[in-house]
């Protein structure tokens, strides 16, 4: 059974072929009229018959015999991408030039957000090591100076939560309410360090999309260009074609580099997070010895 369903499509195949080629020699093959074919010459009654030239028929008609013999060549178009997209439809012209603006925009956003990932991961580096000996968060923010980070506003909040507790003895308290503070620092750093990222996702995913929009919409094009022209001649049709499949390659070109750029970023920006929740866990301990050894001092003047 199997092998004739084969055998049938292969010869349904090869009779679609078969008339396809029949279509195209039809459509390439001089139309000549019957009235412009040449007919034999009457016999003259004189005794002498002048010999009619090749091709001359005398009861041709001027219009006939001026008629080419052969229809006129298709003319050839240059099909380079910018030829393409200045014959295209201005539907598919606004696709392929949004596509380009998208394609821009992520570049942009790469740029921006290598520079900015790689400076605020280096500055975090190294405020970590300038702390990394700091005995409390007096001497931490010292170390740290004039050096913006995101560690200097989890200490900064320390030392607030600190000074705002005072005469508390529930040192619980103290470090729940600054976690808490550090935890809004943190994710208010990951809203901040994500921005740009939400574009990346939205380009990679409806690019291509928006491209095969424009496709159809110029292959639709093109099928109404054929019926209008009434020929299936590859030299006819094939450039409406490429003109609407160029939209497809915009499209492809925009949405493969934004969605490798977002999976970069999204690495990159998990690491740089891991970074900050050792800043708070920093923080978190600068804060935990600064209550340790104010109870301790308090207990020392109690015992004397």
């Amino acid at each position: 059974m199997t092998r004739m369903v084969l055998k049938l499509l292969a010869a349904s195949i090869v009779v679609v072929f078969a008339s396809v080629a029949l279509g195209q020699q039809q459509s390439i093959a001089p139309a000549q009229s019957p009235a412009a074919m040449v007919r034999p010459a009457a016999p003259s009654s004189g005794s002498a018959a002048i010999a009619a030239p090749a091709g001359f028929s005398p009861t041709a008609t001027p219009a006939e015999s001026a008629a080419p013999l052969k229809p006129a060549a298709p003319t050839l178009r240059e099909l380079s991408p910018w030829s393409m997209f200045l014959s295209a439809d201005i539907l598919v012209k606004a696709v392929m030039v949004g596509l380009a603006f998208a394609s821009l925009l992520t570049w942009t956003v790469f740029i921006a957000k290598m520079i900015e990932l790689s400076l605020v991961r280096r500055g975090l580096r190294a405020a970590l090591g300038n702390i990394s000996d700091a005995r409390s968060l007096a001497e931490a923010q010292f170390a740290l100076g004039a050096q913006h980070s995101v560690l200097s506003a989890l200490l900064a909040a320390a030392m607030r939560e600190a000074r705002l507790s005072a005469g508390i003895s529930s040192d619980a308290g103290i470090r729940e309410r600054a976690a808490s503070s550090f935890a809004e620092i943190a994710r208010a750093e990951a809203r901040r360090i994500r921005l740009g990222m939400g574009l990346l996702a939205t380009i990679g995913a409806t690019s291509p999309f928006v491209g095969l929009f424009g496709t159809v919409w110029g292959i639709m094009n093109s099928f109404i260009g054929i019926s209008k022209s009434q020929t299936t001649n590859l030299a006819v049709v094939a450039p409406g074609i490429a003109e609407a499949l160029l939209a497809t390659a915009f499209g492809l070109a925009a949405a493969i580099p934004a969605v490798i750029i977002y999976n970069h970023f999204a690495r990159v920006t998990k690491s740089y997070l891991e970074l900050v929740s050792r800043a708070s866990g920093a923080a978190g301990r600068l804060l935990s010895r600064d209550l340790d050894r104010s109870h301790g001092a308090v207990r020392s003047r109690a015992a004397e």
